[in-house]
């Protein structure tokens, strides 16, 4: 007999769509599901204006398949250059829900990201005051510190000074990995709150190293040890609304996951409210779910939590094993979580 789990129709505070042949192939598999998501600016080259965000939202809009309810929230890439006159006209003008901060050479498409934070203070007093948030990809950038304490490091360095100095300013701080990072947004007033993904919250660093390298779990942030996986559960599951869902889901051809220098990225979509049921459902927590999924980000964001709702199914019979959804650029692999799924999304 199965069961069912009725909740709010879902947001991804946090989604790379990417653009060309792998927009096109991936973008149902969210729109499917979510109703709206917060998309990265981090093409190459990067969405730096309010003109390029809004051609970036006709292109996603044009490869919608027919009927599909999703609305994109656009950012913007901040950059040294960036004037905050352009920023506040883009949130003005409804073009854009967000600004995403990048330290230079953190991750995918992140050379153009900041180097020197004191030359962003001008935009993050704009900011402030507009009440537009601030998305950080949240991990320093110096060679002499440990991938596996970027984020920790982050935090002291950058971030805390930045809300210091400019209290006011809303933050989210995407994709955490750490207990550090969910301890000190448990810190933090209303102004500061953070996304998990569904893949941080069932691998560990021993999934992507232990017994052979693993690419399609590699990522950045990369996945830290067992105790910061259990840490971010209990933030996700806890029911606290300064945590919420950005799934993070990044596509790339295998060509480019498997190879001598592979590039970061899960791509989770496909699959991301089935894993999430599987983690609450473990933590006993599924009545929690739709908060963290549908209710919380929307909060934090000013924005109504969507009308319709969306259905899930658990049956004994587990959904065929994740594969690959195959576009013009290549296949993409789709993110196993290693265990079967039972929770499906019913479909009408």
């Amino acid at each position: 007999m199965s069961e069912t789990l009725t909740l709010r129709r879902p947001d991804d505070w946090h989604l790379h769509l990417r653009d060309g042949a792998i927009l096109d192939a991936v973008l149902a598999h969210s729109a499917r599901d979510f109703a709206r998501a917060t998309v990265m600016p981090n093409l190459s080259p990067p969405v730096v204006t309010a003109a390029q965000a809004g051609a970036y939202r006709d292109r996603i809009m044009a490869a919608l398949p027919e009927g599909a309810d999703f609305t994109p929230l656009m950012t913007l890439y901040l950059t040294e250059q960036t004037e905050p006159a352009d920023v506040a006209a883009a949130h003005a003008a409804g073009l854009i829900a967000a600004v995403k901060l990048y330290p230079a050479g953190a991750t995918t498409n992140s050379a153009s990201g900041v180097r020197d934070f004191d030359r962003i203070a001008p935009v993050l007093d704009c900011m402030a005051e507009a009440g537009i948030p601030l998305c950080v990809h949240g991990e320093v950038t110096d060679p002499e510190i440990d991938i596996f304490d970027r984020e920790a490091v982050f935090i002291d360095r950058v971030l805390d000074p930045i809300r210091r100095a400019h209290p006011e300013l809303r933050v989210v701080m995407e994709h955490i990995t750490t207990r550090e990072a969910a301890d000190y947004v448990r810190s933090a007033g209303a102004g500061l709150a953070a996304t998990i993904t569904a893949h941080h919250l069932v691998i560990n660093r021993n999934h992507i190293l232990a017994g052979g390298i693993r690419p399609h779990y590699y990522c950045l942030p990369v996945a830290k040890r067992e105790a910061h996986r259990l840490a971010l559960r209990e933030a996700a599951t806890g029911g606290d609304p300064r945590f919420f869902l950005g799934t993070d889901s990044a596509p790339h051809p295998d060509a480019a996951k498997e190879s001598a220098c592979g590039c970061a990225g899960c791509f989770t979509a496909p699959v991301a409210l089935p894993v999430l049921a599987h983690v609450f459902e473990e933590a006993g927590a599924l009545e929690r779910l739709e908060g963290f999924a549908a209710l919380h980000g929307a909060a934090f964001y000013r924005m109504a939590p969507n009308a319709a709702t969306l259905t899930l199914t658990r049956d004994e019979s587990p959904l065929p094993p994740p594969g690959r959804v195959e576009t013009r650029d290549g296949p993409v692999t789709v993110f196993d979580p290693g265990f079967a799924l039972h929770w499906r999304v019913a479909r009408e």
